[in-house]
């Protein structure tokens, strides 16, 4: 027998997302997933191959793989913002080429949402969360090996930003990234946000465990805390509209 359907707007009848994730990296998704709980909103998430370590070389070499991993989101389910998953590459690429890119390879997307603004990294992302709590002088804690931060730090402090104190794992196998203890994180983060007058503190970096000790972190040091991965979703999320709050997410999302 046929069977009778009705459509709708599918899951993400308010909004889609399309999320580019490192082949390597193990910890976005899982916080995505739990940042953006929210009825109507889909996340769709495609990967792209990236090095097991992460250099500046390894991360430059992803930007001729970035048309590829974004013509890999879902065609039938034009995205309203699309987010490149990783900071340290949108760093060395540059967000401007990230950007061009995605849209080079979706030129279809939704032509309302999907434009100037409609994609976005962690890098943009975490300098739009800063202006927006009002931080002007953060403290920086980064998993990366000394070029890699340094680029980001100069990227940063490039936006306006003036970097208190810095601190480092010094590490660029991201299978060790991955598995840095959230109690680490939580640690180096209010070691650093107690070394020198900050009014902030950045976590840089995906693939690092942040999401269960944002609000810990906050609560101590009385002053915010933002994570690549936690300005990434409420940086999309707000680039589509939504005003949704975030679970589990700090004080950026009450912005």
């Amino acid at each position: 027998m046929r069977l009778d359907y009705e459509l709708d707007g599918g899951a993400g009848y308010r909004t889609r997302l399309g999320l580019i994730v490192l082949h390597v990296d193990e910890t976005v998704e899982p916080e995505f997933h739990r940042l953006i709980d929210h009825d109507g909103v889909a996340v769709y998430c495609t990967r792209i191959r990236s090095g097991t370590e992460a250099t500046a070389d390894s991360l430059q070499d992803m930007a001729a793989r970035i048309p590829e991993a974004a013509r890999m989101l879902p065609p039938a389910s034009p995205m309203d913002v699309v987010g490149y998953a990783c900071t340290s590459g949108a760093t060395l690429i540059g967000p401007d080429a990230v950007a061009g890119s995605i849209r080079d390879a979706r030129p279809t997307d939704h032509p309302g949402h999907f434009g100037e603004s409609g994609v976005t990294d962690p890098l943009t992302a975490l300098k739009a969360a800063c202006h927006a709590l009002g931080v002007h002088r953060p403290a920086f804690v980064s998993p990366y090996i000394a070029e890699v931060s340094s680029a980001v730090r100069n990227a940063l402090e490039a936006d306006g930003l003036s970097l208190s104190t810095v601190g480092s794992f010094e590490q660029s196998e991201e299978h060790t990234v991955a598995r840095i203890r959230p109690a680490s994180m939580l640690e180096a983060i209010l070691r650093v946000g107690r070394a020198a007058a900050c009014d902030g503190v950045i976590v840089s970096c995906t693939n690092a465990r942040t999401l269960d000790v944002l609000a810990h972190a906050e609560a101590e040091l009385e002053r915010p805390v933002i994570s690549s991965n936690q300005a990434l979703a409420w940086h999309m999320l707000r680039l589509a509209g939504i005003r949704d709050h975030g679970h589990g997410a700090g004080s950026l999302f009450s912005v």
